[in-house]
């Protein structure tokens, strides 16, 4: 018997699985060109968009309608389109704006690899690696383009889930925390704003602190509460904190490196501190889950993995750690609390 075509099952949800593929690059089509900023004051037609943005008319059409048909924009007359509240997030400078992100999704450092993902499959070492010639952290220090955007996407993603992150758990009770690997402060400054007795310390790679002030996240009322430590956290992670968290930096290295990484965190951790890994949880089998998918994502990429809550308690548990307790948030990540064993 031949499945009907709105049936979830047989070849037609595996059709609709494909799908995804092209309204991927649709959408990083749309992002590049800045389509939602353009539709901000309301609806134009696609002749009017093509000639700003210096495009096919037809071919654009063509996209636009192809993710409107799935909920992105909405054709509110012949050739002619509107933002709806989903594509509204692919404008600039938004709260909540996923345009940088969707940008990032599209460039060689993250799409290309998915062409070579027999390769991780076979080897299991990260395509991205095969496709650049080199690690996509040095493909990024070599191109200052890409790692700008690189940055605004981490950067979107951050404030998107920060003060979910924030709320959820009680940071304060520390009195101090590091956020190590924290990037532009994003994360702490979200952290900072919601536990107003604490204090905090960024700590990475001296060029990204020079970007972090750039950035400034952590001026204005927050500069006083606030510090910045260069780290190597391969090496060496600053002490002078009762706290420290790390998001989504262990799910970007194998099980050496991240053991390496939690030794050091072991070193600076005071006997009374803990560490708080904020990283996707993967449920039991059959389970739909975010971390399900970027763990493919984390081995075509980094050569790095998603966890479950028992070997993320394994893990931390070789660097002198013991897992305390799991801390929900409202978005799919949790805080992983282990304190000195």
């Amino acid at each position: 018997m031949i499945p009907e075509a709105n049936s979830p099952a047989g070849p037609f949800e595996l059709l609709r699985v494909r799908d995804g593929l092209v309204l991927h690059q649709a959408l990083y089509a749309a992002a590049k060109l800045g389509v939602a900023d353009l539709l901000n004051d309301g609806p134009r037609k696609t002749t009017d968009l093509a000639t700003q943005l210096e495009v096919r008319e037809s071919a654009l059409y063509r996209v636009l309608r192809a993710l409107a048909s799935r909920g992105i924009f909405e054709e509110t007359a012949p050739r002619s389109f509107a933002n709806n509240p989903t594509s509204s997030y692919l404008r600039s400078g938004v709260p909540g704006s996923m345009r940088s992100m969707v940008i990032f999704w599209g460039t060689e450092n993250y799409f290309r690899p998915f062409g070579e993902i027999l390769y991780s499959v076979q080897t299991g070492e990260p395509a991205r690696s095969k496709v650049l010639g080199m690690d996509g952290w040095e493909f990024l220090q070599q191109n200052p383009a890409l790692a700008r955007i690189f940055d605004d996407a981490m950067t979107d993603s951050s404030a998107l889930v920060g003060p979910a992150i924030a709320s959820a758990y009680d940071f304060g009770r520390w009195g101090s925390i590091m956020d190590v690997g924290g990037g532009n402060g994003v994360l702490l400054a979200a952290i900072l704003k919601a536990h107003s007795g604490l204090t905090g310390t960024l700590a990475d790679l001296p060029h990204v602190l020079e970007r972090a002030t750039e950035r400034g996240f952590l001026g204005g009322e927050l500069k006083s509460r606030s510090a910045m430590l260069p780290c190597d956290f391969l090496r060496e992670v600053p002490s002078g904190c009762r706290a420290y968290v790390m998001k989504h930096v262990i799910h970007d290295w194998d099980d050496e490196h991240a053991h390496t990484i939690l030794v050091n965190c072991r070193r600076a951790v005071p006997a009374d501190g803990a560490l708080l890994l904020v990283e996707w949880a993967l449920p039991e089998a059959n389970l739909p889950s975010t971390g399900k998918i970027l763990d493919v994502v984390m081995l075509l990429l980094t050569g790095g993995r998603e966890r479950t809550i028992e070997e993320y308690g394994e893990l931390m548990g070789s660097a002198g750690f013991r897992l305390n307790r799991v801390v929900p948030t409202s978005t799919d990540l949790v805080v992983v609390e282990a304190l000195p064993a």
